[in-house]
């Protein structure tokens, strides 16, 4: 996924051409203030981007590439696999303080990623050799893209690398005991519920790779043949990690007769440019099409036409700010395309609400409610019917407050007759990855509902299946 540097107006700097992998003449750091730090080694630089929920972490040499999920924020690259010290070296150069340096050091050297002083060059990447080819997507993060040989690096922030928290050397275990759950007579559940709930993104793509290096087995396989009904579902999708669990679930939304527009409002609405074009690629690595053409198969007309400009990536970063006169503008457009005349011009409404970032049409909405004293959303729910009325309804209320909104959906897959356990499942692990958003959706949940999410997950389901998503949502212990 190549990502554009971002335009520079130091005169250090010499502007890029048009190629966004070029090399620069004269590879910089530059610091938040636009101050040159010293200058680094060429064979080493990074691209920060910003994203709203997944971080994509890529290390690129001459012949390796490699792609991880980092779980913290852009800065955070304390978890980062980094394949050579010249990277380390160009960190510490990079960065005000050393402090967060060594235990970042540490973490590589018991990865076997870097040698231990003294010892010979390690060629493969130990245990996780095979671990790191594809990425993972993590919800509600920042993107950080690291290219080796590449362009300059504008740092963000110059803050210090955090302490490490992953430790890589404890995966072979992990292995070993999803192993030992699975095989002979019989299933622990337990074990798989406790291994399994509270791995992070990164933590998963290894341990996984690690069970399928090491037994010479499938995990995602032996789950199945294990487990049976939504906890097999369950087991399944944190086994496979964010990304490749909603590539998974797109697929098999479009696939036959029929389509499940619930899913793809909620894997493909409100996502951030990186996060579309990740799933936009992985989903053609792994099914051998391209999300356009399978979902131009599924929808239809109009609404078709709402999702080819989601999947176009063309939304404005989080980091755009939000100017007023273009506030003005959407509001006068979006009248004008709704109550200001006879019918509904569908296709303006929709081009806002999925080029604009939360921040915009969070203002957009407050003026809409200002210049013409009624809720946006209302307009929506009155001008529009069918899929496209739900697509525009989610894009709003994702900007508006998208923890209360995931609280909502939470409820929704729980209310009525019966509960939605597809959707339970997969909206409740697609939460948990991040610890801050499950935090904030539980909060809003007990704020609207007047009860725990956690009570409420566990009257609606049973059994291991109960005490699978008990321990998404850390109530189960």
């Amino acid at each position: 996924m190549a990502v554009a540097s971002p335009p520079s107006t130091s005169r250090e700097h010499p502007p890029q051409d048009d190629n966004p992998w070029s090399i620069p003449k004269r590879p910089l750091f530059h610091s938040a203030d636009g101050n040159v730090l010293p200058r680094i080694r060429p064979t080493a630089s990074l691209l920060k981007a910003t994203a709203n929920r997944h971080t994509l972490l890529r290390a690129t040499t001459h012949h390796h590439n490699t792609g991880i999920l980092l779980p913290n924020k852009a800065t955070h690259l304390s978890k980062a696999i980094l394949p050579s010290r010249a990277v380390i070296t160009s960190l510490r150069q990079a960065l005000p303080r050393r402090k967060g340096i060594t235990p970042l050091l540490r973490v590589l050297r018991q990865a076997a990623i870097i040698p231990r002083k003294g010892s010979p060059r390690t060629a493969n990447l130990s245990n996780i050799s095979s671990t790191v080819h594809r990425p993972v997507l993590l919800p509600r993060v920042s993107t950080v893209i690291i290219h080796l040989h590449l362009h300059p690096v504008r740092m963000a922030r110059r803050q210090a690398l955090p302490p490490a928290t992953v430790r890589l050397r404890r995966m072979d275990r992990h292995a070993q005991a999803l192993r030992a759950a699975m095989k002979g007579f019989g299933t622990d559940e337990k074990a798989l519920i406790r291994i399994l709930s509270n791995k992070d993104p990164l933590q998963m793509e290894v341990i996984r790779q690690t069970f399928d290096r090491i037994h010479k087995r499938n995990l995602i396989e032996d789950l199945r043949k294990e487990t049976s009904g939504y906890f097999e579902k369950g087991l399944v999708q944190l086994a496979r990690g964010p990304l490749h669990t909603d590539c998974h679930l797109l697929f098999e939304a479009m696939d036959g007769p029929g389509t499940k527009e619930v899913v793809l409002n909620d894997i493909l609405l409100g996502r951030s440019n990186a996060d579309i074009k990740a799933i936009k690629s992985t989903f053609q690595q792994t099914f051998r099409r391209s999300l356009e053409s399978a979902v131009k198969g599924d929808l239809s007309m109009k609404t078709e036409r709402h999702f080819m400009i989601v999947l176009g990536a063309n939304r404005a970063e989080d980091s755009a700010p939000v100017d007023p006169r273009q506030v003005d503008q959407d509001v006068m457009d979006l009248y004008k395309a709704t109550e200001g005349r006879m019918g509904t011009d569908e296709i303006l409404v929709c081009q806002i609400l999925s080029t604009r970032n939360n921040d915009q049409i969070r203002a957009i909405a407050h003026s809409y409610k200002q210049k013409f004293r009624k809720n946006l959303s209302d307009v929506i729910k009155s001008e529009f019917s069918g899929h496209m009325r739900d697509a525009l309804h989610f894009q709003l209320q994702e900007a508006v407050d998208k923890y209360m909104h995931a609280a909502t959906l939470l409820e929704e897959s729980m209310a009525g007759m019966g509960t939605k356990d597809n959707l339970l499942v997969a909206r409740t692990i697609r939460y948990h990855w991040d610890p801050t958003t499950l935090a904030n959706v539980k909060a809003a949940y007990q704020q609207k509902y007047r009860k725990s999410l956690g009570a409420r997950i566990k009257g609606e389901t049973s059994g291991d299946y109960r005490l699978l998503m008990m321990a998404c949502v850390g109530e189960w212990s």
